[in-house]
Protein backbone atom coordinates (compact mmCIF):
# COMPACT_ATOMS: atom_id res chain seq x y z
CA UNK A 1 0.00 0.00 0.00
CA UNK A 2 3.05 2.34 0.95
CA UNK A 3 4.52 2.45 -2.31
CA UNK A 4 0.98 2.52 -3.90
CA UNK A 5 0.28 5.74 -1.95
CA UNK A 6 3.73 7.23 -2.58
CA UNK A 7 2.86 6.73 -6.41
CA UNK A 8 -0.05 8.56 -6.21
CA UNK A 9 1.22 11.26 -4.47
CA UNK A 10 4.09 11.55 -6.89
CA UNK A 11 1.85 11.54 -9.58
CA UNK A 12 -0.72 14.25 -7.95
CA UNK A 13 2.18 16.60 -6.65
CA UNK A 14 3.35 16.39 -10.93
CA UNK A 15 -0.12 17.04 -12.06
CA UNK A 16 -0.32 20.16 -9.48
CA UNK A 17 3.12 20.99 -11.06
CA UNK A 18 1.98 20.63 -14.50
CA UNK A 19 -1.10 23.08 -14.04
CA UNK A 20 0.55 25.77 -12.39
CA UNK A 21 3.31 25.50 -15.27
CA UNK A 22 0.35 25.60 -17.81
CA UNK A 23 -0.78 28.86 -17.03
CA UNK A 24 1.59 30.30 -19.97
CA UNK A 25 1.69 27.04 -22.11
CA UNK A 26 2.11 27.46 -25.38
CA UNK A 27 -1.45 26.85 -25.91
CA UNK A 28 -2.29 29.86 -23.69
CA UNK A 29 0.62 31.92 -25.47
CA UNK A 30 -1.00 31.41 -28.36
CA UNK A 31 -4.90 32.37 -27.45
CA UNK A 32 -2.94 36.07 -26.01
CA UNK A 33 -0.68 36.36 -29.00
CA UNK A 34 -2.38 34.63 -31.89
CA UNK A 35 -4.98 37.76 -32.16
CA UNK A 36 -1.83 39.99 -32.66
CA UNK A 37 -1.32 38.42 -36.14
CA UNK A 38 -2.40 35.49 -37.63
CA UNK A 39 -5.81 35.23 -36.00
CA UNK A 40 -6.05 39.48 -35.86
CA UNK A 41 -9.90 39.73 -35.09
CA UNK A 42 -10.18 43.02 -37.78
CA UNK A 43 -7.91 42.03 -40.43
CA UNK A 44 -8.41 38.13 -40.18
CA UNK A 45 -11.89 37.68 -39.21
CA UNK A 46 -12.96 40.92 -40.33
CA UNK A 47 -14.79 41.93 -37.01
CA UNK A 48 -15.41 45.69 -35.31
CA UNK A 49 -14.97 47.36 -38.99
CA UNK A 50 -17.68 49.89 -38.03
CA UNK A 51 -15.73 51.17 -35.27
CA UNK A 52 -12.45 51.13 -37.20
CA UNK A 53 -13.99 53.56 -39.49
CA UNK A 54 -15.38 55.83 -37.07
CA UNK A 55 -12.64 56.63 -34.13
CA UNK A 56 -9.59 56.57 -35.99
CA UNK A 57 -9.37 60.26 -37.54
CA UNK A 58 -7.44 61.24 -34.19
CA UNK A 59 -4.82 58.77 -32.22
CA UNK A 60 -5.88 59.44 -28.20
CA UNK A 61 -9.73 58.28 -28.90
CA UNK A 62 -8.40 55.13 -31.19
CA UNK A 63 -6.08 54.25 -27.94
CA UNK A 64 -9.07 54.65 -25.44
CA UNK A 65 -11.31 52.93 -27.53
CA UNK A 66 -8.98 49.92 -28.28
CA UNK A 67 -8.51 50.10 -24.59
CA UNK A 68 -12.24 50.26 -23.50
CA UNK A 69 -12.69 47.02 -25.74
CA UNK A 70 -10.12 45.41 -24.51
CA UNK A 71 -11.43 45.32 -21.15
CA UNK A 72 -14.78 44.52 -21.61
CA UNK A 73 -13.97 41.53 -23.89
CA UNK A 74 -11.61 40.14 -21.03
CA UNK A 75 -13.60 40.71 -18.58
CA UNK A 76 -17.05 39.75 -20.22
CA UNK A 77 -15.01 36.40 -21.48
CA UNK A 78 -14.14 36.02 -17.45
CA UNK A 79 -17.56 36.06 -16.30
CA UNK A 80 -19.31 33.82 -18.88
CA UNK A 81 -16.83 31.34 -18.67
CA UNK A 82 -17.36 31.32 -15.20
CA UNK A 83 -21.37 31.05 -16.15
CA UNK A 84 -20.97 28.99 -18.90
CA UNK A 85 -22.46 25.51 -17.40
CA UNK A 86 -25.84 27.57 -15.43
CA UNK A 87 -27.05 29.47 -18.40
CA UNK A 88 -30.10 27.97 -20.09
CA UNK A 89 -29.02 27.55 -23.97
CA UNK A 90 -32.46 29.53 -25.03
CA UNK A 91 -31.52 32.52 -22.84
CA UNK A 92 -27.52 32.54 -23.41
CA UNK A 93 -27.82 35.58 -25.61
CA UNK A 94 -29.91 37.63 -23.40
CA UNK A 95 -27.23 36.75 -20.32
CA UNK A 96 -24.64 37.87 -22.97
CA UNK A 97 -26.00 41.04 -23.49
CA UNK A 98 -26.71 41.73 -19.78
CA UNK A 99 -23.03 41.22 -19.24
CA UNK A 100 -21.85 42.90 -21.73
CA UNK A 101 -24.32 45.86 -21.42
CA UNK A 102 -23.43 46.34 -17.40
CA UNK A 103 -19.44 46.40 -18.20
CA UNK A 104 -19.47 49.04 -21.19
CA UNK A 105 -21.63 51.19 -19.06
CA UNK A 106 -18.90 50.85 -16.26
CA UNK A 107 -16.39 51.63 -18.73
CA UNK A 108 -18.75 54.91 -20.11
CA UNK A 109 -19.08 56.04 -16.57
CA UNK A 110 -15.11 55.78 -15.67
CA UNK A 111 -14.46 57.52 -19.12
CA UNK A 112 -16.60 60.57 -18.50
CA UNK A 113 -15.02 60.72 -14.80
CA UNK A 114 -11.34 60.89 -16.08
CA UNK A 115 -11.07 60.87 -19.69
CA UNK A 116 -14.20 63.42 -20.56
CA UNK A 117 -12.99 65.15 -23.19
CA UNK A 118 -12.06 61.51 -25.21
CA UNK A 119 -15.48 60.36 -24.12
CA UNK A 120 -17.08 63.14 -26.00
CA UNK A 121 -14.89 62.04 -29.04
CA UNK A 122 -15.95 58.90 -28.50
CA UNK A 123 -19.48 60.02 -28.10
CA UNK A 124 -21.77 57.01 -28.94
CA UNK A 125 -19.40 54.71 -29.95
CA UNK A 126 -18.33 54.16 -26.61
CA UNK A 127 -22.39 52.42 -25.79
CA UNK A 128 -22.24 50.83 -29.42
CA UNK A 129 -19.11 48.47 -28.46
CA UNK A 130 -22.29 46.33 -26.87
CA UNK A 131 -22.80 45.14 -30.23
CA UNK A 132 -19.21 45.06 -31.29
CA UNK A 133 -19.08 41.45 -33.24
CA UNK A 134 -15.62 40.60 -31.41
CA UNK A 135 -16.87 40.36 -28.41
CA UNK A 136 -20.08 38.68 -28.47
CA UNK A 137 -18.02 36.32 -30.98
CA UNK A 138 -15.37 35.33 -28.47
CA UNK A 139 -18.12 34.85 -26.02
CA UNK A 140 -20.19 31.93 -28.12
CA UNK A 141 -16.97 30.82 -29.77
CA UNK A 142 -14.86 30.36 -26.97
CA UNK A 143 -15.79 31.70 -23.16
CA UNK A 144 -18.91 29.30 -23.58
CA UNK A 145 -16.68 26.66 -24.29
CA UNK A 146 -13.18 27.17 -22.22
CA UNK A 147 -12.20 27.96 -18.61
CA UNK A 148 -11.96 31.13 -16.97
CA UNK A 149 -8.26 31.70 -17.53
CA UNK A 150 -8.18 30.91 -21.50
CA UNK A 151 -11.00 33.50 -21.61
CA UNK A 152 -9.13 36.17 -20.22
CA UNK A 153 -6.86 35.47 -22.74
CA UNK A 154 -8.24 35.45 -25.45
CA UNK A 155 -10.03 38.31 -24.18
CA UNK A 156 -7.38 40.04 -23.93
CA UNK A 157 -5.71 38.94 -27.17
CA UNK A 158 -8.35 39.62 -29.14
CA UNK A 159 -9.23 43.50 -27.53
CA UNK A 160 -5.27 44.03 -28.12
CA UNK A 161 -5.68 42.85 -31.84
CA UNK A 162 -8.24 44.99 -32.49
CA UNK A 163 -6.82 48.00 -30.76
CA UNK A 164 -3.68 47.58 -33.01
CA UNK A 165 -5.34 47.84 -36.09
CA UNK A 166 -6.53 51.46 -34.61
CA UNK A 167 -3.61 52.95 -33.21
CA UNK A 168 -2.12 51.77 -36.77
CA UNK A 169 -4.98 53.61 -39.05
CA UNK A 170 -4.92 56.38 -36.50
CA UNK A 171 -1.46 57.06 -36.54
CA UNK A 172 -1.29 57.37 -40.57
CA UNK A 173 -4.85 59.59 -40.60
CA UNK A 174 -4.23 61.81 -38.17
CA UNK A 175 0.04 62.25 -38.93
CA UNK A 176 -1.51 62.95 -42.70
CA UNK A 177 -4.44 63.83 -42.40
CA UNK A 178 -3.56 66.87 -39.58
CA UNK A 179 -0.13 66.68 -38.83
CA UNK A 180 -0.02 65.86 -35.31
CA UNK A 181 0.10 62.90 -33.24
CA UNK A 182 -1.61 62.45 -29.80
CA UNK A 183 -2.24 66.19 -30.34
CA UNK A 184 1.06 67.05 -30.78
CA UNK A 185 2.66 69.43 -33.44
CA UNK A 186 4.72 66.87 -36.10
CA UNK A 187 4.96 68.43 -39.19
CA UNK A 188 6.32 72.13 -38.61
CA UNK A 189 4.21 74.88 -39.66
CA UNK A 190 6.83 76.63 -41.98
CA UNK A 191 6.34 73.77 -43.91
CA UNK A 192 2.85 74.86 -44.79
CA UNK A 193 1.63 76.21 -48.48
CA UNK A 194 0.66 79.35 -46.13
CA UNK A 195 3.40 79.78 -44.23
CA UNK A 196 6.00 79.60 -47.38
CA UNK A 197 6.34 75.92 -47.36
CA UNK A 198 5.24 73.45 -49.80
CA UNK A 199 3.11 70.85 -47.71
CA UNK A 200 -1.16 70.60 -47.35
CA UNK A 201 -2.54 68.03 -44.86
CA UNK A 202 -3.87 65.39 -46.87
CA UNK A 203 -8.01 66.39 -45.96
CA UNK A 204 -9.29 62.55 -47.49
CA UNK A 205 -7.33 61.22 -44.62
CA UNK A 206 -9.61 62.54 -42.16
CA UNK A 207 -12.67 60.74 -43.93
CA UNK A 208 -13.98 57.68 -43.10
CA UNK A 209 -13.53 56.19 -46.35
CA UNK A 210 -9.64 56.60 -45.71
CA UNK A 211 -9.91 54.40 -42.69
CA UNK A 212 -11.10 51.64 -44.77
CA UNK A 213 -9.00 52.09 -47.42
CA UNK A 214 -6.47 51.97 -44.96
CA UNK A 215 -7.38 48.44 -43.57
CA UNK A 216 -7.41 47.03 -46.85
CA UNK A 217 -4.28 47.66 -47.47
CA UNK A 218 -2.94 46.36 -44.20
CA UNK A 219 -4.75 43.23 -45.10
CA UNK A 220 -2.73 43.18 -48.13
CA UNK A 221 0.17 43.30 -46.37
CA UNK A 222 -0.30 41.00 -43.62
CA UNK A 223 -1.77 38.39 -46.21
CA UNK A 224 1.39 39.02 -48.24
CA UNK A 225 3.54 38.11 -45.57
CA UNK A 226 1.20 35.35 -44.40
CA UNK A 227 0.36 33.20 -47.82
CA UNK A 228 -1.40 30.99 -45.43
CA UNK A 229 -4.26 33.16 -44.78
CA UNK A 230 -4.91 33.73 -48.65
CA UNK A 231 -8.12 31.80 -50.16
CA UNK A 232 -7.37 29.16 -52.56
Amino acid sequence: MTPCLTKQSVVSTATIRSEKEALFSAKNREFLLGPLSKNNPVIVQVLGICSALAVTAKLEPAIVMGLSVTAVTAFSNVILSLMRNTIPTRIRIIVQLVVVAALVIIVDQLLKAFAYDVSKQLSVYVGLIITNCIIMGRIEAFALANKPWPSLLDGIGNGLGYGLILVIVAFFRELLGSGTLYGFRIIPESWYVQNGGCYLNNGLMIMPAMALILVGLIIWVHRSRNKDLIEK
